[in-house]
């Protein structure tokens, strides 16, 4: 957006006060902003459409209000206003009110303890779980989508999200973590943010990218016949003490074909959950901590 207004500090913009720029994108920039009269802190994306190319950033804008207004989940970034700037009938310039997280991406920063790891991973799968259950699939799962917060995660940036069997009519997603369905632009379901998600944890865990049918940088020619995808290398091979169990369910999320993967997310959530439920119960053990189980309630006695 170079070369397009900004706000700066005690600005108002669409009824907002600018605290501070805190993102840019291709053509928007998100800001901090404080509600005069409410004082309630939100961050607003402005996007600006500056010629034709740009309308396609105001469409997925507004998917992103239109999906978000959907749910009401802790797990999920929420949504609240969207407005429209027209001048002289044409769309000049759209606003979207957004939840204020406060956190930190997967991306810039990963736990130290696989435990922690694994908390993420089981959260996340919850929150897809609950959009797939409203109809929508996420479709740009990646370790930048998912924020860290204080009490959990926040998913985030649904203007790729459509509706679950939707067939897009050009390639969308990311690369490094695209399933092959988004790249052959077949019906995108829960099985695709499955993909998504387990190129997500493989990256996670062992810092490097599973091969996939858009390579960075590659062009489609070679990749379009999902018999050219290479099978991604086992994640012990980079990482060690990783539970089998947890290596055979990425490994399974990030079959290329859709039918090879696990049921639902609910089926991956519940499997991360019994894993994490296990690492917990190890990390105490090690650290001379058990559980003792009453009708009241679980307390943890130190030996």
């Amino acid at each position: 957006m170079s070369g397009r207004k900004s706000y700066k500090k005690g600005d108002k913009i669409a009824g907002m006060s600018v605290l501070a720029e805190v993102g840019r994108g291709a053509a928007s920039v998100i800001y901090l902003v404080q509600d005069p009269k409410t004082k309630q802190i939100w961050a607003l994306k402005h996007v600006i459409r500056a010629t034709k190319k740009d309308q396609r950033f105001i469409d997925q804008t507004e998917q992103e209000h239109f999906v978000g207004s959907k749910f009401d989940d802790p797990l999920i970034r929420g949504v609240s206003r969207f407005i429209k700037n027209r001048s002289l009938m044409t769309l000049k310039e759209v606003y979207l009110l957004l939840e204020y997280v406060d956190g930190v991406s997967l991306e810039m920063d990963q736990p130290d303890s696989l435990v922690e790891t694994l908390n993420i991973f089981k959260l996340s799968a919850q929150a897809l779980s609950h959009m797939h259950e409203k109809g929508f699939v996420h479709a740009d799962i990646k370790p930048n989508n998912i924020i860290v917060v204080e009490d959990g995660i926040k998913i985030i940036d649904l203007g790729q999200s459509c509706t679950v069997g939707f067939v897009k009519e050009r390639i969308q997603g990311t690369p490094d973590y695209i399933a092959p369905e988004q790249v052959h632009r077949r019906p995108i379901t829960g099985k695709t943010d499955i993909y998504n998600l387990g190129a997500t944890m493989y990256w996670v865990l062992t810092g490097r990218h599973i091969p996939t049918a858009l390579p960075k940088g590659d062009s489609l020619v070679g990749s379009l016949d999902d018999q050219f995808i290479e099978k991604p290398t086992p994640i012990h091979e980079f990482r060690k003490g990783i539970p089998p169990r947890l290596e055979e369910l990425i490994m399974a999320c990030v079959e290329v074909d859709p039918d090879k993967r696990p049921a639902d997310m609910a089926v991956v959530a519940d499997r991360l959950d019994l894993i994490h439920a296990q690492l917990l119960a190890d990390a105490n053990r090690a650290q001379g901590v058990s559980v003792v189980e009453d009708d009241d309630e679980d307390e943890r006695i130190t030996a």
